[in-house]
């Protein structure tokens, strides 16, 4: 195997053992993106000097015995994570050039762990979006058909991880944005309980749904990454004061006494492709023989979660990127001498058409006369499907369901339609309305050689169980193993 097709864990063992170089594996990386990236487009910035220093430092702390699960492993970050002296886009034009002055928690967590840092992703602009199509820099495909889109908004970290350019990914998931393009790139995505991982320092879409999770290449790697980034954080207002178990310890638990929940509602989901219907029923079936029990559950206001999230996340928006007015920081259009033309032409030039599309419609459900038919009636809703995911989980440990309706589809196949994109996330979005965990693991192929994505979904903080499962799964399958031919 090379050096860039290591697992996390597996590169961990040979660097402990002083069998490579946390140095070799950082520059047999760099290679591999200067090889295929041109083709895929998944980093904004490639960070190949710094990172070579961190990995030269990594190898020092491993020369004193320091060896951390992370320490000379080289990642990926979502160009949304506030990375000290290194640029961060949000793949927009207004934040193009803005590089800033401090670390996200996350970042220095990884810092500290020993991790090297290779560059910043491509996402839809301020991880609004379902297929990277939204960036407003550049276009990044699929690794299995570069003709097709990699999802979104953590589209570059999917593609990046699924392409071997880096060994495992930050995304950061508001609507299902780590978990369908995980599914759709064909590995494994983990959206983390709602203050389980600090946000300080994540440039903030919807405050009260966004979450940082790792992207990586099997479900091992994954728990690794939580291990490192998850704790309470002071500095985070909504970061929640819980233990933080070792993940990885839960992996081996057998599944006997399991109940997994199969929620009628998204059976039933109009435009849901055949074949994701048959993957997801195969890999039911075999976690069923592992030990599992498959209950029946119901999720009955599921039908409005695409209306809820479409409200509450446009509003959030409105009000978060309101600070991007041409004075405080990014870019200013210079060429008016007026203030308020200068806040309407530095505005309309530096976000994007989704971006505005999303202001406008959080402007207007905020605006006064409407807020309590809007936003208001959304939040109440979404303390209806709370508590559906509540009284589901009386009766089963996990939710299964699939990840996205359909695999990857082709790159402008939709971006004109907004309406199909949205409910594109009809099966992710409950999970962050409902603020649970939520995973994408891969279980299976379209017959045109395309990823397909389970979802498993876990009660509040219990991460725990959802790695058991999808590790019991994994073990079984080879789906995670195979890699697509570019």
């Amino acid at each position: 195997m090379k050096l860039h097709e290591l697992t996390i864990h597996a590169a961990h063992q040979l660097l402990r053992r002083k069998e490579i170089s946390s140095q070799e594996l950082t520059r047999a990386v760099l290679d591999r993106v200067g090889a295929v990236d041109d083709k895929i487009g998944a980093f904004l910035t490639v960070a190949e000097e710094s990172a070579l220093q961190q990995a030269k430092r990594a190898d020092e702390q491993i020369n004193n015995g320091q060896c951390l699960p992370l320490t000379g492993v080289p990642l990926g970050i979502k160009d949304l994570i506030c990375t000290q002296g290194l640029r961060t886009t949000c793949a927009s034009r207004i934040l193009e050039n803005f590089v800033p002055p401090y670390d996200a928690t996350v970042i220095r967590k990884l810092k500290q762990a020993g991790a090297v840092i290779v560059g910043k992703l491509n996402m839809d602009e301020f991880a609004m979006g379902s297929s990277t199509e939204n960036s407003g820099l550049q276009i990044t495909g699929n690794p299995w058909d570069l003709t097709r889109i990699p999802g979104g908004s953590s589209g570059g970290s999917a593609a990046a991880v699924a392409a071997d350019m880096c060994m495992g990914a930050l995304g950061s998931d508001t609507g299902g944005s780590i978990r369908q393009p995980a599914a759709h790139c064909g590995v494994v995505g983990l959206k983390p309980t709602y203050g389980r991982v600090s946000r300080f320092g994540l440039v903030a879409f919807a405050s009260s749904l966004d979450q940082i999770g790792p992207l990586t290449k099997n479900v091992t790697d994954s728990a690794l990454m939580l291990n490192t980034i998850a704790g309470h954080d002071p500095a985070d207002s909504t970061s929640v004061p819980v233990e933080v178990p070792d993940f990885s310890a839960f992996l081996t638990n057998g599944l006997e006494g399991t109940k997994i929940g199969i929620p009628k509602e998204f059976s039933a989901t109009e435009g849901l492709d055949d074949e994701v219907r048959a993957a997801v029923e195969r890999a039911v079936e075999v976690i069923e023989d592992l030990g599992a029990q498959r209950v029946k559950v119901s999720l009955p206001h599921t039908e409005y979660a695409v209306a809820v999230y479409y409200v509450i996340a446009p509003c959030e928006a409105s009000s978060n990127l309101a600070r991007y007015d041409g004075i405080k920081y990014g870019v200013r259009d210079r060429a008016q001498d007026e203030l308020m033309s200068m806040y309407r032409r530095t505005r309309s030039k530096g976000f994007g058409p989704e971006v505005q599309r999303r202001i406008i419609i959080g402007t207007y459900c905020l605006s006064a006369g409407y807020y309590d038919a809007y936003y208001g009636k959304a939040s109440q809703v979404r303390t209806l499907i709370m508590e559906d995911f509540k009284s589901a989980f009386e009766t089963c440990d996990v939710i299964l369901c699939p990840v996205a309706p359909t695999p990857a589809f082709k790159i402008g196949e939709k971006v004109d339609d907004p309406l199909t994109m949205y409910l594109s996330d009809i099966f992710t979005l409950s999970a962050n309305l409902a603020g649970i965990p939520g995973m994408s693991i891969p279980c299976g192929f379209s017959a045109d050689g395309l990823p397909i994505g389970l979802q498993m979904m876990g009660k509040h903080f219990n991460e725990a169980k959802l790695f058991q499962v999808a590790y019991n799964y994994e073990r079984t399958t080879d789906f995670h193993m195979q890699k697509p031919k570019i």
